[in-house]
């Protein structure tokens, strides 16, 4: 028989209600519309919807319906489609479920540079239905719009970190707002004052890592980091350690921890640099919520 196939990973299952298939992705349902195109089968993704399936689930998923014509079997591989669908999904409702605990709380994360606090924030941020604010982007606008790397050339570090308490205090006071916190924030014990309004999640990876992130992109918008000399590795991992021995103690007053590594682990992931902002905003609200339970 002629048909299309979609083959999925042990996380699959399949099903059909009033004679439409769906299929089953990771404990979640994906109605699938498929219609013909081209002289080829297509599945229209944007008709599917989320739903629980029940625990019993098939290795794979196999659509097969009747043709004139041969058509070819289209494989649509497991890692795209549950990306973009059941990640999304469970990340929304472990957000839905958070939120309660949160009260409109905001959410600050702390971390050395190039930990992703940005990235991270922002699917944080859209998950729950928070506002997002990077309290350096926070600081450049009230300054008038010159960059951090600019003010410390200009004015010097201490004019930063005082104008970084006022924004800290100021973002303190907005409900239901995701923070991305600059690296040094977390030195001035007023600053943890104004973030504990909210709850603090610092994201802890290890210094290699940080070094190639910002390696790959350059030291020149890291003014505690940048050397006119020597190549950028070895520069921003000599400059990480240092400030890293200086901080360690500070990020240990967050509510909550994130550590890349042993999340990478226990994903079975060899590299954390596979680590996706997704999964690892679902472990920051998961380590929120085991925060606020224990509270």
């Amino acid at each position: 028989m002629c048909g299309s196939t979609l083959q999925f990973s042990p996380w699959t299952g399949c099903d059909r209600i009033g004679g439409k298939p769906r299929a089953a992705v990771g404990g979640m349902v994906l109605n699938l519309s498929v219609r013909k195109k081209s002289g080829m089968n297509w599945i229209d993704l944007s008709k599917s919807a989320c739903t629980r399936t029940s625990p019993r689930q098939r290795k794979f998923l196999v659509l097969s319906h009747g043709c004139k014509d041969c058509l070819e079997s289209s494989t649509i591989e497991l890692g795209n489609l549950y990306a973009s669908f059941d990640k999304n999904c469970l990340l929304k409702r472990k957000a839905r479920e958070v939120a309660s605990c949160l009260n409109g709380r905001c959410i600050f994360l702390v971390g050395m540079m190039g930990s992703g606090k940005t990235t991270v924030g922002k699917v944080l941020a859209e998950a729950l239905g928070y506002s997002f604010v990077d309290s350096d982007c926070y600081v450049e606008q009230a300054i008038g719009g010159e960059s951090v790397a600019q003010i410390f050339n200009h004015y010097g570090e201490k004019f930063f970190r005082d104008n970084e308490s006022e924004a800290l205090q100021e973002l303190s006071l907005m409900p239901q707002q995701v923070v991305a916190t600059g690296g040094g924030a977390v030195v001035r014990p007023i600053n943890w004052h104004y973030m504990k309004q909210g709850v603090t999640v610092y994201l802890d990876v290890p210094l290699d890592t940080l070094a190639r992130r910002i390696a790959a992109v350059g030291t020149y918008s890291r003014p505690l980091l940048h050397f006119d000399s020597g190549d950028a590795y070895t520069a921003a991992f000599v400059g990480l350690f240092t400030l890293s021995k200086k901080r360690s103690d500070a990020y240990a007053n967050a509510d909550a921890r994130v550590s890349l590594y042993h999340l990478a682990a226990n994903l079975g992931l060899e590299d954390m640099c596979d680590l996706t902002p997704i999964a690892i905003a679902m472990e920051v609200l998961v380590q929120i919520e085991k925060h606020l339970i224990g509270k």
